[in-house]
């Protein structure tokens, strides 16, 4: 099993979002709290079925991300997200 990492930011007037910095294109959203993993677990699951989907990169590297790294000053966190499935 592999753990892509995604960016969960939220705006005081909308739901959560959740985006993959490994695989642009790919996200979701989430109106609660416990639903940010089970929405993002599907997104990535019904990414992998259709479109080709790399190695994850390292937090490390996730981190060093511009962009990344503004949106975590700015309030936004990293989650791992597994991909149970490999098709």
């Amino acid at each position: 099993m592999k753990n892509y990492f995604a960016l969960v930011d939220k705006d005081s007037d909308s739901a959560f979002g959740i985006r993959f910095p490994d695989i642009p294109g790919c996200f979701s959203a989430a109106a609660a709290v416990e639903d940010i993993v089970p929405n993002a677990i599907e997104a990535l699951e019904l990414w992998a079925e259709d479109m080709p989907i790399s190695e994850p990169s390292s937090h490390e590297a996730i981190v060093a991300l511009p962009d990344i790294r503004n949106a975590l000053t700015e309030g936004a966190h990293l989650i791992p997200v597994p991909l149970k499935s490999m098709w």
